[in-house]
């Protein structure tokens, strides 16, 4: 609409918010009147009318097979979309048209703002399957004719209420016509079972709707004369109520066809069911945070006593060997009870890794405080709990072993850890370095056949787990580089 609006008409780019806030309530007007509508524009020149927008009804058949957004018609073709635009009133005059075999009749209303008429709506109505109207269809016929006289006039749609949201009440859902003084005319059948839903078993017909949300409502105090007023029509707004057994959402649009009001739409929807789910859902999540919050704490006890035990081995182990061992486990505890940590946070299974590393990398450093200094370049993003836990493992074994076989006790230099995310065949990648300014491997060293430990994990993790592949070969200049190409989840941010 954006693109058509403003090559092939004069309109200001605040007539186009005002047409789009229309378009955003029309779906409302369609269903009430079981008709097509199509809004057409004047074209820069005034020779013509372009068409904007379309909408079809959810509550009756289509007069419109084919999409008429973009569709040119001259000036004088169609007498009645002239007429409502020339004299800003709607017209109903003229014979029904024939299409495919179908009649529809056709019907034109000026959409004002202010003072100025901006375009006409078409209103299409398909008239092979009328029959004598219901109560409920009567409902809705002249709650449209209401809706399209304020249209004509300018009142309506009003601003900051659009009903774009998915949650928001539809006419299908509930509908009940209040007249000026709030009392109900008219609810349909499913605006009843929502009513029944939270507790009123009797018909609404002549009853206060306001007082009788109230009384309905649990929560009790000073909003109580709020939601009277609302449930009551007087102003457009939109409320959920919770009653004992339900819970039901509202919509209230005034009525002011000419100007006065005369009484109210008031659409609901039964959002028990929805609100259940949403309830067990935040429970859920809250239940998987404590979770991850006690197995982080378990860790971390788990840590403390292997560091305990490490501190009690100084004289029983005079060449170090085992207090290391345990150090290494220390670590490697640590580097999983840090993901916890962050899973513990957040509301779903998916972690910022650029912090885990970060943290991973200050706490190897301790290994060699002063001499080797670590770093961090590019980005790792968001990682899947899945992902994310092995990940920090491998991190933590490698720069472990750089910063114990790359360095001498007494020699200085860095270790620097690259991410970068790539996309190859439309599987995301992450692309992972390792790379340290130290002493380099040993000759004929072979990373996929020997080393320690701590490699072993790696290439298990890398390949096992993660599913992705691992490298180890001098770097360029001097030193050690280790890559890693993982498979991962395309980062949405």
């Amino acid at each position: 609409m954006n693109d058509l609006v403003r090559h092939h008409t004069a309109l200001s780019e605040t007539d186009l918010e005002w047409l789009h806030l229309l378009v955003s309530e029309w779906q409302l007007l369609a269903d009430l009147s079981f008709a097509d509508l199509v809004l057409w524009v004047p074209t820069l020149d005034g020779t013509r009318y372009v068409s904007v927008a379309q909408m079809r009804p959810n509550t009756g058949p289509t007069s419109y097979q084919d999409d008429m957004v973009g569709h040119m018609v001259p000036r004088g073709r169609r007498p009645m979309l002239d007429s409502a635009l020339d004299e800003g009133r709607i017209v109903r005059e003229g014979d029904p048209e024939w299409r495919e075999e179908v009649p529809v009749r056709i019907e034109s209303i000026p959409v004002r703002r202010e003072s100025r008429v901006l375009g006409v709506i078409a209103r299409n109505t398909n008239l092979l399957t009328v029959r004598t109207p219901s109560r409920l269809e009567l409902t809705y016929l002249q709650s449209a004719s209401d809706l399209a006289q304020m249209i004509a006039a300018g009142s309506f749609p009003y601003p900051g209420q659009g009903g774009e949201s998915e949650t928001s009440p539809r006419v299908g859902d509930g509908l009940i016509r209040l007249d000026a003084d709030g009392l109900v005319q008219y609810a349909s059948p499913n605006a009843l079972s929502a009513y029944h839903r939270l507790g009123h078993a009797a018909d609404l017909v002549g009853l206060h709707l306001g007082s009788t949300t109230a009384e309905l409502a649990t929560n009790t105090g000073p909003t109580d004369e709020g939601l009277v007023k609302l449930a009551s029509g007087w102003a457009p707004r939109e409320t959920e109520v919770e009653g004992a057994t339900g819970t039901i959402q509202l919509r209230a649009i005034p009525l002011k066809p000419k100007g006065t009001r005369i009484g109210s739409l008031v659409l609901l929807r039964d959002v028990t069911e929805v609100r259940r789910r949403e309830r067990e859902l935040i429970t859920k999540d809250a239940t998987i945070r404590e979770i991850h919050h006690r197995v982080k704490n378990n860790l971390q006890t788990v840590a403390a006593l292997l560091r305990l035990q490490s501190r009690r081995l100084a004289s029983e182990d005079p060449d170090g060997k085992a207090r290391a061992a345990l150090d290494e486990a220390v670590r490697r505890v640590g580097s999983i009870a840090i993901v916890h940590e962050t899973l513990s946070q957040n509301l779903d299974e998916t972690v910022e890794f650029d912090e885990i590393a970060d943290r991973v990398l200050a706490m190897v450093a301790e290994i060699s405080p002063g001499r080797v200094t670590g770093r961090r370049g590019g980005r790792f993003g968001i990682l899947e709990a899945e992902v994310a836990t092995p990940l920090s493992m491998v991190l933590t074994e490698l720069l472990q072993n750089a910063l114990e076989h790359g360095f001498a006790s007494n020699e200085t230099g860095s270790v620097e850890v690259t991410a970068l995310r790539s996309t190859s065949g439309g599987q995301a990648r992450l692309h992972v370095t390792v790379q340290d300014d130290g002493r380099g491997l040993p000759e004929g060293f072979d990373a996929q056949r020997s080393g320690n430990l701590g490699l072993q994990i790696v290439r298990t993790l890398v390949e096992g787990e993660l599913g992705g592949a691992f490298t180890m070969a001098p770097a360029p200049e001097r030193g050690t580089r280790v890559t890693l190409d993982i498979p991962v989840k395309a980062d949405k941010r």
